[in-house]
């Protein structure tokens, strides 16, 4: 029997690679380099499955291939807006994505940039590293408390919901959530969490505010000037949803004029491009995107997608189907 071909647009984790080699005719971009939008139809012209990330953009421009080949993209990660949903629903493929596998990670990573944006750790580091501390003394590096204060949350899913729990057991913070639907009182009750019913009735109560909402164009600088001078002055925003939800320039003038405490960043508009005013900013944290970057949550990605192949190739529904 004819296995089915499969093109793999980054490098995966060895393991993962080694098993999509051996179940498929599977072929792997060595050079390890996003595929443009000509290199992506062609791919679609020529293969039975595409497995992008989030770093491949399939815009209309890449679907532009009518009789395509392909039948199902299987993305690496949980996020797909940077798929061209009409355009896949055009042309009748399966799209899956990679839920719950990286939620306890991406969580632990938006909680350390929250930790590291509050007691300036970032500023620290690169005081110590660049020769300039004098030692201690009363005055320096004063940052912010983190426990027993308020975090607001906006998105509560998977990894919302992880945020929650680190935050409010690990260090007694209230929660205040923000959510497009109405969480079960049952999930709420596990944080004590209270919901509100928009971001601008979130953002004047919270002395952090975690952003957990997915990306596209509904979502696009859902957090603007007009939002960020909601904010109380001293508090910080934190971002490991995707870049396009923050107006950077926005964020660049609220920081630069002492409008929020500071903000930490692991995603970026237009990523991996970083806009110089950004790095100009000693009350910002920015990470290369991170958030699920353990060894653990990029193999389970890995296998989740494999799983959603086996589905799809054997005539079941994938799990994890979005499209």
């Amino acid at each position: 029997m004819v296995k089915p071909s499969v093109l793999v647009t980054r490098r995966w984790p060895a393991a993962v690679e080694a098993q999509l080699v051996e179940n498929y005719n599977a072929v792997l971009n060595t050079r390890d380099k996003p595929m443009s939008p000509t290199e992506i139809r062609q791919a679609l012209k020529h293969y039975d499955a595409v497995l992008p990330t989030v770093t491949d953009t399939l815009s209309a421009e890449a679907f532009d291939v009518p009789g395509a080949q392909t039948k199902i993209i299987a993305n690496y990660g949980v996020g797909y807006s940077h798929i061209c949903e009409p355009s896949a629903r055009e042309l009748g493929m399966t799209v899956t994505n990679t839920p719950d596998v990286l939620s306890e990670c991406t969580a632990d990573l938006a909680m350390t940039l929250l930790l590291m944006v509050a007691r300036r750790a970032g500023e620290g580091e690169r005081e110590l590293r660049a020769g300039h501390w004098t030692g201690w003394r009363p005055t320096h590096l004063i940052g912010t408390k983190v426990s027993g204060k308020t975090l607001g949350i906006i998105g509560f899913g998977r990894i919302g919901q992880e945020m929650a729990r680190r935050a409010h057991h690990g260090f007694g913070m209230k929660i205040v959530v923000q959510n497009r639907s109405r969480v079960s009182p049952d999930v709420l009750k596990l944080c004590n969490a209270t919901q509100v019913e928009s971001v601008d009735d979130l953002l004047p109560r919270c002395d952090f505010v975690s952003l957990h909402c997915p990306g596209g164009a509904t979502n696009r600088h859902l957090i603007n000037a007009r939002r960020l001078d909601l904010m109380k002055p001293d508090a910080f925003l934190i971002n490991t949803a995707r870049g396009e939800v923050v107006d950077e320039f926005a964020l660049i003038q609220a920081l630069m004029f002492d409008m929020i405490g500071g903000a930490a960043l692991d995603v970026f508009d237009g990523e991996p491009r970083i806009s110089p005013d950004l790095l100009q900013s000693d009350k910002l944290v920015m990470l290369p995107h991170l958030g699920s970057a353990t060894r653990e949550s990029r193999e389970a990605m890995g296998f989740r997608v494999l799983d959603n192949l086996s589905d799809f190739f054997a005539g079941r529904t994938p799990r994890d189907q979005v499209i």
